[in-house]
């Protein structure tokens, strides 16, 4: 071990600093994963513009919580674990006792930790992983041929299969997903895989809808000038089966209730601003067509456990969003990259 790191250390709004700091030391219940690839999420984004909770001048934190790598070091107490694994790590860790951790949502839970979000996260070399973490079930193993960057995607796809679960989409379902981003691209792939009959997308973008089509030619993409009648179009009139809201767009969730069909299904997956929170929504619209409207957040261990035996088994694609690989020496240009929206998944190449 080296006594001094590399680490991208947010000090505040769009003040991301790459510095030497200590090697983090583990206790005798803990992990020490070496980062191999981290990713960087929309969460990391909002998190670089506008700052965070806890974070300052005096108090700044590694971010990343979408990671990858190989088990450095274990404490004394660690079973299941040894040095030199190929692991991934779910971030989400929760207190362990309240209702919500005893029935296996420990990310919904209000003691609630994350790696980079509230605890130093994956954009360095080497990261502590708690031992509430650890026992939990946190570390996941890799198969051979599942790749570190891979396996960093895995995270999103978790959150993704969390909203997806919300909706059962059944065979044959016209599903509509508006927000062509890389959460967008993930909602699309699960959808086919479950049998969806028209798998639509909608975003301002047409460069985004433009590589939609270019990584999956099974997706529709459809221009907002003409989603209304093309959903009337293919449907009779009816609406489509499930909307799935990828985007921070109040009018999007406004929007989804006259698009859904009959007994539809609508998963709001993109939070909103704080200063855009409140959305007017016509109710009536709900209970006359007997709508499901459903929210997401984050996802259960079992889920990230489950979006990795996807990637492991082939069944969804992840590589296919990764647009940009970049050192950790060159992460404000990878922020940059993705603040603009340049490409989908820019992952950061640490070891």
């Amino acid at each position: 071990m080296n006594e001094k790191m590399l680490a991208a250390m947010l000090y505040g709004p769009k003040d991301l600093r790459l510095e030497e700091i200590a090697d983090p030391v583990i206790t005798e219940n803990e992990v020490l994963l070496e980062v191999k690839k981290a990713a960087i999420c929309g969460t990391d984004v909002r998190m670089f513009n506008n700052g965070y909770a806890g974070i300052s001048s005096a108090t700044p934190r590694i971010l990343g919580h979408e990671m990858a790598g190989v088990i450095k070091l274990v404490g004394k107490n660690v079973k299941k674990y040894e040095p030199g694994m190929r692991v991934t790590v779910a971030p989400n860790m929760g207190c362990g006792m309240c209702r919500q951790c005893v029935s296996g949502n420990t990310h919904l839970c209000k003691e609630y930790q994350a790696l980079g979000i509230n605890i130093h996260g994956g954009f360095t070399q080497y990261v502590k992983i708690p031992e509430s973490a650890v026992r939990q079930g946190n570390i996941c193993t890799l198969a051979d041929h599942v790749s570190f960057e891979e396996a960093a995607l895995v995270e999103p796809l978790a959150c993704v299969y969390n909203g997806f679960l919300k909706v059962d989409i059944k065979p044959g379902d016209h599903v509509l997903i508006i927000g062509a981003g890389p959460i967008g691209l993930m909602h699309a792939k699960l959808a086919k895989m479950a049998g969806a009959s028209k798998v639509i997308m909608n975003d301002i973008s047409e460069e985004r809808m433009a590589m939609c089509r270019q990584i999956d030619d099974f997706i529709i993409t459809v221009a907002s000038d003409d989603l209304r009648n093309y959903v009337a179009d293919i449907t009779n009139g009816e609406g489509v089966e499930v909307v799935i809201t990828a985007c921070p767009v109040p009018q999007v969730q406004a929007s989804s209730l006259e698009l859904v069909a009959m007994n539809g299904r609508i998963n709001f997956f993109g939070g909103l601003p704080k200063e855009k929170e409140i959305v007017p929504l016509n109710t009536n619209l709900i209970h006359y067509k007997q709508v499901i409207v459903t929210g997401s957040t984050r996802s259960s261990i079992l889920q990230y456990i489950q979006a990795l035996d996807f990637v492991k088994h082939g069944l969804v694609d992840v590589k296919s969003l990764i647009s940009a690989n970049f050192s950790l020496d060159q992460i404000n240009n990878a922020f940059d990259h993705a603040t603009r929206g340049i490409g989908l998944k820019n992952v950061i190449s640490i070891g």
